[in-house]
């Protein structure tokens, strides 16, 4: 590949360009390229992150942006923070619309996943005796979100457990179908599961609710800017996500899609005045807050543009596929997330037999200075490893190598 022009995002864009004709799938091995992606970050190289499905970082741009917005506040909150800065939220708003594929006017911007699913789940009219259905690997902020509706309201919370890993699409939609019944009133469904990265089939258990009058609540907090799909590919009427993981925006920062014709009967978190009944944006009433990190978002859409989704989906599909590939077939592993690009892409979930997870996370820590994330959850337990677009093959070469040696003479006393 021919040399790249200096300078930040401006090397990752003449990268792109000098590519445009390359297969993804070639381009997903394309060191070079990458090469370039990675430089545009300001991490700390001494240790190896491997948990940016938790929040990941973001490239310098954003960081500046942020920064740049933040001193501009500081002049005169009231005039630039309020009158400049914060009415810029609508380009964000269209932008975020524009890779989502729904109107601006159906689009929340908010701080993170959890805001955003807690305005669905907490503002659904919901009376003692209905239930909802879920799983039993949704994430724990939405489960505690529902078990106090049932501690305070009466309602109903249901359930089912999830094979992992999923074999097929259809098995998935299948439990949905099975755990309906004469009381579901709402269904609950991660996009990806935290856990183990398993891409639920969203479009169908939407339309299985839809076609029953149930309202489905898509959690999508691991799925936006991870992998390409649109809102019509989903065929969604609710949506959460955060956008300070896989988008590597500004931390606390995220949206709400909500379907116009359901905004009227969702209420928002927080109060917001009669007259914004219908108004997407009364899901943003939340007081006073920076302007700087919804804005800096820009930064985060430019830099995820420059990628292109397709590329990032594939290098991140190389680079788990680079770990997993040493560890299948071996003795005491099981890897716990599907192959299947329809139902995984970059979180993987690693189980080691007779080791704890939480004991192999604090060994690559303490010993290796690897980051990664035990999971205790009874269905899937192991350690959740997520790579991102910055990491280098020696990078993954470590961690694998450390994993090899705790393998071969187990974890230390």
């Amino acid at each position: 590949m021919a040399r790249f022009a200096e300078g930040g995002v401006a090397r990752l864009l003449t990268a792109s360009t000098a590519v445009g004709q390359v297969p993804t799938a070639d381009l997903a091995r394309d060191e070079d390229f990458w090469r370039e992606v990675q430089q545009a970050f300001t991490i700390d190289r001494s240790l190896v992150n491997l948990n940016n499905g938790g929040v990941s970082p973001s490239p310098r741009v954003v960081q500046d942006a942020m920064r740049r917005y933040l001193e501009m506040s500081n002049q005169a909150p009231t005039h630039y923070m309020w009158s400049v800065l914060e009415p810029e939220v609508e380009t964000v708003r269209r932008r975020l619309a524009h890779h989502f594929g729904c109107d601006p006017e159906e689009l929340a911007v908010t701080r993170n996943a959890s805001e955003s699913l807690e305005t669905c789940l907490l503002g659904l009219d919901l009376k003692a005796g209905d239930e909802v259905l879920t799983t039993t690997q949704d994430y724990p902020r939405m489960l505690t979100t529902l078990d106090q509706r049932a501690r305070r309201e009466g309602i109903v919370v249901k359930k089912v457990p999830v094979p992992t890993p999923a074999k097929r699409p259809e098995d998935l939609v299948q439990l949905f179908a099975d755990g309906i019944g004469p009381r579901t009133r709402a269904i609950l469904v991660c996009h990806v599961v935290n856990l183990t990265g398993q891409i639920f089939p969203v479009r169908e258990i939407c339309r299985l609710g839809r076609d029953k009058g149930i309202p489905v609540v898509v959690d999508g907090a691991h799925a936006f800017a991870h992998f390409p799909f649109t809102r019509d590919e989903l065929d969604c009427d609710y949506y959460g996500t955060s956008l300070h993981k896989w988008l590597m925006a500004p931390h606390g920062t995220g949206f709400l899609y909500v379907r116009k014709d359901k905004i009227e009967k969702l209420w928002p978190l927080m109060a917001a005045p009669a007259e914004m009944a219908a108004n997407v944006r009364k899901f943003e009433e939340i007081g006073t807050h920076p302007a700087a990190n919804h804005n800096a978002i820009s930064e985060a859409l430019t830099f995820h543009e420059g990628i292109g989704v397709e590329r990032k989906a594939a290098r991140l599909r190389y680079l788990r596929a680079r770990f997993e590939d040493r560890l299948r077939g071996r003795d005491k592993v099981t890897l716990r997330t599907p192959t299947d690009p329809r139902l995984s892409c970059g979180i993987a979930n690693l189980a080691f037999e007779g080791i704890d997870p939480g004991k192999l996370a604090a060994f690559l820590w303490d010993k290796r200075r690897i980051i990664v994330t035990p999971i205790g959850h009874e269905e899937c337990p192991g350690i959740r490893v997520t790579p991102s677009v910055y990491t280098t093959l020696e990078e993954i070469d470590r961690f694998s190598e450390a994993l090899e040696v705790v393998l071969k003479e187990g974890l230390p006393a």
